[in-house]
């Protein structure tokens, strides 16, 4: 890929909404623009993956395989990419490789190009799998560092983490920067320093919570970044990724112009337009997301965590003690070994934080998942773990040094025979679906292989279903 255009990864059909209004954007929202989208000339758009496969099926009653498949017959000259959490997929625990394998297998033959892989410990063992199958399918592999900062998280580490993921196979290497915390001119220093030592394209992928985005992607394009994520103008900026047009126009004329029809990206805009205005009067997108929240540069604690801890404190009639928890998650980060804050670990560090604050003493009270990442289930920690801690947590069971997907035993199989048992689903896909999230899956199925008489009972029943 040369150095000079400044190519874009649209975000409108997954990070977008997921970000602003929890992932519930329909596929019938999307269907009338996908044409005019797949006219812009995008270097790809990300439409899948994330929390956009359960949120089909808990929320919207779609099938997440059917949705790619429309998006890819309206959309046949773009390469649509995905996210995949590693060896989690797309769920929130580990699977066996057999499965990450069946499902990079079927992302793939269902349409999707470009494959974005992370794990939230940056643990490369847990992306192996999965890279191998990308290759193996004829995806194009984008292995993803998840960005923090740390006492062990500095320029040195993501240059040397961006070496291995190229020697392992990837075929462009993101810098994901989930809670906006990469600011404008450590951009250019982190961009360059990746050029000048890896020779796949380097993908930047930032949010614009804090309000620095437009200025980390025009310093990162300074500094030769090949590709960036945008979101369209109505679900751009705030929690979600900076906008299209605004940087389209910014580079106009310049040695990094994008190439971008401002005409065009006005025209599907417009349309989405009408859909966040849908989304604002059903109460799905809340405009308080578009707020600038600074509180994030403090404190390095992602926007979805800190709605995730207020409500943990309300429920505790705590909520006078946000400020003694805020305080707390540092401690809390240091003590694991500085893990990244993304999912699953955001959310773990996070709990833990709110646990002491609540109980008076520090991990009086400690979570079957912190036990699990202190045991290492999740990976290797990316600095030491306090011992005394990890003492008082977990006693005297046993740390797992492997790869923690060694220890899985095969699982797809099992899978496939249960619901033979159960009499549920009908293809691949299916399992896979029921792989990932049994329960959810098996009401959705049983809506969408119902053969009521007329239509009207199927809207019936996904009313009562979504009101439960």
């Amino acid at each position: 890929m040369e150095n000079k255009k400044l190519y874009i990864t649209d975000t409108i059909l997954r990070d977008a909404h997921q970000s602003q209004a929890a992932t519930r954007m329909r596929i019938e929202d999307m269907i009338p623009a996908l044409e005019m989208l797949d006219k812009v000339g995008y270097w790809s758009v990300e439409c899948w993956g994330g929390a956009t496969f359960d949120s089909c099926m808990r929320f919207l009653n779609e099938d997440p395989w059917e949705r790619l498949r429309t998006i890819k017959k309206h959309m046949p000259n773009t390469k649509l990419q995905m996210l995949f959490r590693g060896q989690n997929i797309l769920g929130y625990k580990h699977y066996a490789d057999d499965v990450v394998d069946a499902f990079v297998r079927k992302s793939i033959e269902n349409g999707i190009d470009v494959i974005r892989i992370f794990d939230a410990l940056n643990d490369i063992r847990n992306l192996e799998q999965a890279v191998k199958s990308t290759k193996k399918y004829g995806g194009i592999c984008e292995a993803a560092m998840s960005y923090t900062i740390s006492p062990v998280h500095n320029e040195d580490y993501f240059v040397k983490l961006a070496k291995d993921l190229e020697n392992m196979g990837a075929d462009v290497i993101c810098i994901k920067d989930m809670a906006n915390l990469l600011l404008p001119y450590n951009a250019y220093s982190l961009v360059k320093k990746l050029k000048e030592n890896v020779k796949v394209p380097i993908h930047l992928h930032t949010h614009n919570t804090t309000g620095t985005g437009d200025m980390t992607y025009l310093m990162a394009s300074q500094a030769g970044v090949d590709i960036v994520d945008c979101a369209l103008s109505p679900f751009a900026n705030g929690t979600a990724n900076p906008a299209t047009e605004a940087l389209v126009a910014t580079m106009q004329g310049t040695e990094r112009d994008t190439g971008l029809d401002l005409g065009k990206l006005s025209e599907v805009a417009a349309h989405f337009r009408t859909v966040a205005d849908k989304m604002k009067a059903e109460g799905t997108l809340d405009p308080k997301v578009l707020n600038v929240d600074a509180k994030t540069l403090i404190y390095q604690v992602p926007g979805g965590m800190l709605s995730n801890t207020i409500s943990q404190l309300k429920q505790a009639g705590k909520e006078d003690k946000y400020y003694d928890v805020l305080a707390e998650v540092p401690r809390v980060r240091k003590d694991f070994g500085y893990p990244p804050l993304v999912t699953p670990t955001s959310q773990i560090v996070g709990t833990q934080a709110v646990m002491n604050v609540i109980a008076g003493e520090r991990y009086k009270m400690v979570p079957k998942e912190s036990k699990a990442l202190l045991r290492g289930e999740y990976g290797t920690l990316p600095a030491p773990v306090n011992e005394e801690v990890r003492k008082k947590c977990i006693g005297d069971d046993k740390i797992i040094t492997c790869r923690p997907a060694d220890l899985l035993e095969p699982e797809l199989m099992k899978y496939a025979s249960e619901m033979k048992e159960k009499g549920i689903g009908k293809c691949e896909e299916d399992v896979l679906s029921y792989a990932l999230f049994p329960q959810v899956a098996e009401k959705f199925f049983a809506v969408r292989d119902k053969a009521p008489e007329d239509e009207n009972a199927v809207r019936n029943l996904i009313v009562e279903d979504l009101s439960v």
